[in-house]
């Protein structure tokens, strides 16, 4: 009988393990979740523009600071930027010519001509700040703004630099996807089909389209647009993109061009916020460093100075007031530093954010009351209204949405009676359209309203 001998177990080889430049189990993983972070960041800034209620609340800003301001000056334009300037046409001509400068107003010295510029600028103002044709009105607005101020250089404060630069940055924002008549216009068509019916036939685009279009020529055959290049290159892209737009909404309103259109606005949309966001960074960082070297605002006493100023006191009996307490003088000074110093740094916790930005908004808010200067004050406002949280700018919507309607619904309407043959009052509003959040707006996504010169 024989016996077999045992065998020994079969046993799988040990795995083998992560050598010198094999990496770690978890770098893999830690690769492709790092891989997923940026593909979701950029399906982000790609797919829709981001901050629509911020960058409607800086479109309506800095317009209606303009507006406020153009309106205000209507007595004493002719003597700030007209035919009446002591820095005559002939020498802001010569300026110009030196540092390449850009104003429509030097094509011509007769009053007829400023007297058209001055009136374009405050309509394109009002058609900005009610988000009409917005990205028309926003071309328009830089235009106007450049020429009025590049007219006469020293009519001006540090809130005409800001709005010199926000002019510049808003033609890049899709800025009317909430609080504009633009958006209104896009929601009922998407009303319209979701009922099954065409869209309404966009008749003003194109003529305004059209008309600028040999504006544009004249003013480049003729050498009109300054000494840059980046200026008739901009308006000849936009004036292109408008057509380029146009015939993608027209012919594949759903197809690969109108994404591709939609990706590289969302694009110059979120870039062009960030600018902003920088920019106002920059303002107030480069305003305290500066501040902390002055011997003033060292020893608390700068506030002090311009309360004594009569240029500066529209109300002396409250500059007074203020001057003569000598600790709210103290606390004031060292507080502006601080906030604006500080400011930059509290980005990145969103509720100290916010405190430092109420305060900001006050302190911008005295200025105009007690130093008088509301256009500059109005212009800081407009530029710190980037950092605001959109669920406040939503419930301030929606409550501005509520008092339109509350409002209209006091108003009687006049409606005309088939049976009866003529007029009664009608004590109701008209319904309003489904809103989004209380605001009346269309969604703000990539397809809203005012991206193009046709609509």
């Amino acid at each position: 009988m024989t016996t077999t001998p045992p065998t020994a177990p079969v046993t799988s080889p040990p795995a083998p393990g992560p050598g010198p430049g094999t990496p770690a189990s978890g770098a893999p993983d830690r690769i492709a979740a790092a891989g997923a972070a940026l593909a979701r960041a950029i399906q982000r800034v790609t797919a829709s523009a981001l901050g629509p209620y911020q960058s409607a609340v800086i479109r309506i800003g800095f317009a209606a600071t303009y507006l406020f301001f153009l309106v205000r000056e209507v007595p004493h334009r002719h003597e700030l930027y007209g035919p009446d300037s002591p820095w005559h046409w002939d020498l802001a001509r010569q300026l110009t010519a030196g540092n390449d400068a850009f104003s429509v107003l030097l094509w011509s010295d007769s009053v007829l001509w400023f007297e058209v510029v001055y009136a374009l600028t405050v309509l394109s103002a009002a058609g900005l700040l009610l988000g009409w044709r917005t990205r028309t009105m926003s071309v328009l607005f830089m235009v106007g703004v450049l020429s009025v101020q590049n007219r006469s250089v020293f009519m001006g404060d540090g809130g005409d630099n800001v709005i010199h630069l926000m002019a510049i940055y808003l033609v890049f924002t899709r800025c009317a996807q909430v609080w504009s008549l633009d958006a209104r216009r896009a929601a009922r068509d998407t009303e319209r089909g979701a009922l099954g019916l065409p869209p309404r036939r966009d008749a003003v685009g194109p003529v305004l389209w059209a008309v600028l279009g040999p504006v544009l020529l004249g003013a480049t055959v003729k050498d009109g647009l300054g000494g840059t290049w980046w200026l008739p290159v901009l308006l000849w892209i936009l004036w292109l993109s408008a057509a380029a737009w146009w015939a993608a909404n027209r012919f594949a309103p759903g197809g690969q061009p109108r994404a591709l259109l939609d990706v590289l606005a969302n694009l110059a949309h979120n870039a062009t916020l960030l600018v902003i966001m920088v920019e106002v960074c920059l303002i107030y960082a480069t305003a305290g460093w500066y501040k902390i070297q002055g011997s003033r605002w060292q020893d608390g006493t700068a506030l002090y100075y311009p309360l004594k100023l009569d240029y500066f006191a529209p109300w002396p009996a409250l500059s007074d007031v203020l001057a003569s307490s000598g600790v709210m003088v103290m606390v004031l000074t060292y507080a502006t530093v601080i906030v604006q110093v500080a400011f930059p740094f509290t980005l990145f916790n969103r509720r100290l954010k916010n405190v430092l930005l109420v305060i900001m908004i006050g302190e911008h808010a005295g200025i105009a009351l007690l130093l008088g200067l509301p256009f500059f004050s109005m212009a800081m406002i407009a530029a710190d209204a980037v950092f605001l949280p959109t669920v406040f700018l939503v419930w301030l919507g929606g409550r501005a949405a509520l008092g339109r309607r509350r409002l209209l619904g006091w108003l009687p309407r006049r409606s005309r009676s088939p049976e009866a043959g003529g007029s009664q009052e009608v004590p109701a509003a008209r319904p309003a359209p489904e809103e989004r959040d209380g605001t009346g707006e269309a969604p703000p996504h990539g397809t809203g309203g005012g991206h193009t010169l046709v609509g």
